[in-house]
């Protein structure tokens, strides 16, 4: 790949420019750096002038980073109801959320929960699992004065005498372990770094986990991340002391997890990186075997019961089954022997309890749950509440223990116990959220055609009696990506919207795993564009359907669904009125340089590929597509945050930086990047509330509406 580089920071090199800053004349942005580099793929030129944002260590990125955040706090200062936002969000926030409750290899009961506004979520321990007469077992808001050390997992050893911990630092990645004294609580000496990916799977006096090389300093959050390495941690023992149980130095982008059978001596790794799925081996008696050796298809072992592996895979089914694998004898993938056939829906999860296997699937993008026994017959299915998303806790050991949570748009997660010999469902917590009535709200689903015909599902969330008279304003999500399915989802944030009269709409957008492989395959590489037609669809129909109109539609997508918001409004900025990409994949000519952007190729194909598709990325690349002919875009604000390592900031840098250069009406073009904070997962409560607030401000102020707020009591 050639460049060039002419060293211009602060400065703007070309007329047509010039002429873009001046069209955005409601705000003065900051000057980006940039070095007018004209990139090269396959003697495809494309520029790429703002590359110096890419070093988010040095000084001119930090200075433009604050100036950048003063222009997008300046603006949003000025939202008359801002903080009636910040005070209403806090409010439907407020409320007692509690995790399923897990038995542990002590013989006692776990759960998570947040008592409202707690930063992050407590884990208790309790005797039984009501929870009633608990302990704190881990606070995690005591890791850290600002909440912003999250803790990412928990795993007991075998004998419960230790708890293994993972957690995270101001939203990074990276990932560190520590241990603890069960019974006492009391913090041991083993602490381990730069892991990542991972989590601690015990196997005798020690455990397994997964890291990286140190990284270089300075470029801990930026640098390709390479040789994922599986180590043994015998307690006790410095980290420096600890063990390679597997690694592959011939394929350093590959990726590699143990998992240790809970009963039995096998010892799993999982290989991806490189397809859609996993290759899998397991260690039998200190030898590593093969079992699949290419990852073209999703593998899970579910559990091992008298070496016999039960594996949850779409090879030769792409909508999942079950297959066993004899790991006394052949355990190789040509040998295994289907237990439980395709179905009609989606298989995305299995877990053994006693003699009984509880299935759930995905059927139209919501749960259904399926109770086989162990000779491979189906015995019943579970009813549920109604159309949501189900979680499953239930324990080999302890048949008698089941219990599941359900959550639908509608409804928070209430968690039930089921009773398997009787058939019956007991609710055990029902979260109250104050302030609401969630009887108000109905969800649709509804289908609709792609610019190619194909049925796209799409749930709508609103509130009861509302009249399809073209002036409702609408929120629009999608994803459409790396086999991931949006299911029906609660979020207290969203309340506020629905109480204000906005549709929420979820469309189930091809790249994901909603309808199996082919759904997923439809909308990668050479078939992205059918995800962004699915989205623009989804506008379009909602229009036609006099839900809405073009003047109250705001859409809004996170990572990969960052790409889409950036792509589609690209392509049909006339059809939004605001639009929210958050953290996304801006860049899709070097989005595979940094941390572990290569790993996206299965769904994305990268311009190193071969010239088409060098030409196909440039084409939809957001960065690369931005208009610059006084074309009047929606009012945008872009999120990223300085501790993003898993799309890193540069690429909304870049984004951004373009986006206010160029010539696209005088709708404010924003960009706010969080501090403390990375791609999302364990974000503090505090700062999850400041970012919507600023995002719902930034949404009514440019629908030109104003919200309601409940009458506050005397």
């Amino acid at each position: 790949m050639r460049h060039t580089h002419i060293i211009a920071i602060g400065s703007v090199m070309t007329t047509a420019l010039l002429a873009g800053c001046a069209g955005n004349s409601r705000i003065s942005y900051p000057d980006a750096p940039q070095d007018g580099t004209v990139a090269e793929a396959f003697e495809l030129q494309y520029d790429d002038r703002y590359r110096p944002l890419e070093n988010d260590t040095a000084d001119y990125t930090a200075r433009w980073v604050e100036a950048e955040n003063a222009v997008t706090e300046a603006y949003l200062s000025k939202i008359p109801y801002r903080d009636k936002i910040r005070k209403r969000l806090a409010g439907l926030n407020d409320y007692v959320k509690r995790s399923l409750p897990w038995r542990g290899n002590d013989g006692n009961w776990y759960f998570y929960e947040n008592d409202g506004l707690r930063n992050q979520s407590v884990v208790y321990r309790s005797k039984d699992a009501t929870g009633a007469e608990r302990e704190v077992f881990i606070d995690p808001n005591a890791l850290s004065e600002d909440g912003t050390v999250a803790l990412t997992g928990i795993s007991q050893s075998k004998d419960g005498r230790y708890t293994a911990y993972t957690i995270s630092r101001s939203g990074s990645d990276w990932t560190e372990i520590y241990v603890m004294d069960t019974a006492t609580k009391e913090l041991l000496p083993d602490h381990i770094e730069w892991a990542k990916f991972t989590g601690a799977d015990w196997d005798g006096d020690g455990f397994y986990y997964s890291a990286y090389p140190r990284p270089e300093a300075g470029k801990e959050f930026s640098n390709a991340n390479e040789n994922h390495i599986v180590y043994y941690h015998k307690m006790g023992t410095p980290q420096s002391d600890d063990t390679i149980a597997f690694t592959d130095p011939a394929h350093p982008l590959h990726f590699h997890t143990a998992q240790v059978a809970e009963t039995e001596p096998y010892c799993f790794v999982y290989i991806g990186g490189e397809g859609v799925g996993e290759a899998l081996k397991v260690k039998r008696g200190g030898v590593w075997t093969t079992m699949a050796d290419d990852q073209d298809y999703p593998t899970k072992v579910i559990d091992v019961i008298d070496g016999k592996a039960y594996i949850l895979t779409s090879y030769g089914a792409p909508k999942t089954r079950i297959m066993t694998a004899d790991l006394k004898g052949n355990p190789e993938r040509a040998a295994w022997k289907e237990f439980v056939p395709e179905g009609d829906g989606v298989l995305t999860d299995a877990s053994f309890s006693g003699d009984k296997l509880y299935l759930t699937y995905e059927r139209d993008a919501a749960s259904k749950v399926e109770i086989w026994s162990l000779e491979g017959k189906k015995l019943t299915d579970l009813e549920l509440p109604g159309y949501g998303t189900v979680a499953l806790s239930v324990d080999r050991k302890h048949p008698e223990d089941v219990y599941y949570a359900f959550s639908s748009f509608t409804s928070p997660s209430v968690i039930y116990s089921y009773d398997p010999t009787a058939g019956t469902s007991t609710r055990v917590f029902e979260p109250e959220v104050k302030g609401i009535n969630l009887d108000e709200y109905v969800t649709e689903q509804v289908f609709y055609p792609s610019a190619d015909g194909t049925k796209i599902p799409m749930f709508l969330t609103y509130k009861k009696g509302m009249e399809r008279n073209g002036n409702n304003p609408v929120y629009l999500y999608g994803y459409g990506g790396f086999n991931i399915s949006l299911t029906p989802s609660f979020s207290p944030y969203r309340l506020f919207m629905l109480d204000n009269g906005v549709i929420y709409a979820q469309a189930n957008l091809r790249g994901g795993s909603e309808y199996g492989e082919e759904w997923h395959q439809a909308g990668t590489k050479m078939n992205k564009l059918n995800v962004f037609n699915d989205f623009i669809a989804a506008a379009e129909y909602l229009i036609s359907e006099n839900w809405t109109t073009p003047e109250l539609i705001t859409i809004e997508g996170g990572s990969n669904g960052g790409l889409l918001v950036g792509a589609t409004v690209n392509m049909r900025p006339d059809l939004f009125k605001v639009a929210f990409p958050r953290v996304g994949v801006m860049d899709m000519m070097r989005y595979h340089l940094f941390t572990i952007g290569w790993n996206w190729a299965s769904d994305y194909g990268t311009s190193a590929d071969s010239p088409e598709m060098a030409k196909y990325l440039l084409g939809y690349s957001p960065l690369h597509n931005i208009r610059n002919d006084g074309t009047p875009y929606p009012a945008i604000m872009v999120t990223t945050a300085d501790h993003d390592d898993r799309v890193v900031p540069a690429h909304s840098f870049k984004y951004a930086a373009a986006l206010q250069a160029a010539d696209t009406g005088d709708a404010p073009k924003l960009i706010r990047i969080d501090s403390k904070a990375g791609h999302g997962a364990g974000k503090p409560v505090a700062k999850v509330i400041d970012e919507y607030t600023d995002l719902y401000s930034f949404m009514f102020y440019n629908l030109g509406l104003t919200p309601t707020f409940p009458k506050e009591e005397k």
